[in-house]
This record gives C-alpha cells, structure tokens and sequence, in this order.
C-alpha cells in the first residue's frame, strides 16, 4: 500500500502534530517519573496522548520498572508487546492497576 502524496503545508501540518505528541508523551513520562501523576489516572483516563502509547513505554516510565521487568510484567499478564493503552482489556487494566496500586 503506497503512502499518500501530502502537499508541503500537509506535511508541516504533520510533523507538527507528531512533534506536539511527542512532546505530551515525554512530559507525562516526568510527570510519572516524579510522582505527580499516578498509573491509576493515566490508565483510567481518556488522553489521546495516553491512549495511543504503547504499555511497554508507559511501563518504562514507572520508577523502577525498566525493560526487564515491564516485559516480565507484560508476559505475567497477558499483555502483547506492541499492545497500545486504548487496546487493553478490562482484566488487563486491572491486573496493572493491583499491580501499581501505589504508584
């Protein structure tokens, strides 16, 4: 499937919108990081920014959670790799949320 032809404002208008999401993603990842904002809002929320991350990058950006133990703690609870937050399941959302009850 070839890739639609953008004219050059689509294009500006696009990297646009790709850099202001990247942007929203590493401001909440400080925000986790830091303690300002809980898992449990971010997973129970509906922030397009959140919604479209994948879990394995949201689980990184927990203290103390690197890439070992989110894939160990994706693989415990039946969580794909490239699994997005908007594509959890019921029992998924709440198998981590007991899991970052305090966090």
């Amino acid at each position: 499937m070839a890739l639609p032809s953008l004219t050059p404002e689509e294009k500006k208008k696009a990297l646009e919108k790709a850099q202001s999401m990247r942007k929203a993603r590493a401001d909440l990842r400080q925000k986790l990081k830091k303690g300002e904002i809980k898992f449990s809002e971010i997973i129970e929320g509906n922030d397009p920014v959140i919604q479209r991350m994948k879990v394995s990058y949201l689980l990184k950006s927990l203290p103390r959670v690197g890439k070992v133990k989110a894939e160990k703690i994706m693989e415990e609870v039946g969580i794909d790799e490239s699994r997005r937050v908007q594509g959890l399941g019921k029992r998924q959302k709440e198998a981590l949320l007991q899991r970052f009850a305090d966090k």
